[in-house]
C-alpha cells in the first residue's frame, strides 16, 4: 500500500511541474531543478525506517551525480537548440552523462585516492 502512495504522490508532483512548465518554461525548469526527487527519496526512505547512515550515503551519492547531470542537461539543451530530434538529443545527453560519470569515477579512483 505504501508503494502505491509513493507512486501517487510522486506522479502528482511530476504532473504539476509539467503543467507549470507548459505555461512558464523557465520557471518550470527552475522548479524541476529543485532537488524534489532527492528530497522525496530521502523522505520515503526515512518513513520506511532506514538508518541515518544510509540516508547520508544516499544524499552524498546524489551529490556525486550532479556534475554528470549538468553535462547531460547542457548536451540536451544545446542539441534541442540546434534542432536535433528530441529522442536523439535525449540519447546524446544520457550518453554524455554516462561517459562523464565513468570518467569522473576513473579520475577519482586513479588520481585522487
Amino acid at each position: 500500500m505504501f508503494t502505491i502512495v509513493k507512486i501517487f504522490v510522486s506522479a502528482i508532483i511530476i504532473a504539476v511541474i509539467t503543467e507549470i512548465s507548459r505555461r512558464y518554461p523557465v520557471q518550470g525548469g527552475i522548479i524541476a531543478a529543485l532537488p524534489i526527487v532527492s528530497v522525496l527519496s530521502i523522505l520515503w526512505l526515512y518513513i520506511q525506517g532506514e538508518h541515518m547512515e544510509k540516508l547520508s550515503k544516499f544524499a552524498l551519492g546524489v551529490v556525486w551525480g550532479i556534475p554528470a547531470t549538468v553535462v547531460m542537461l547542457v548536451i540536451i539543451g544545446v542539441a534541442l537548440k540546434n534542432s536535433i530530434h528530441l529522442f536523439v538529443s535525449l540519447g546524446l545527453g544520457m550518453g554524455g552523462w554516462l561517459i562523464f560519470l565513468l570518467a569522473q569515477d576513473f579520475v577519482v579512483k586513479h588520481f585522487v585516492s
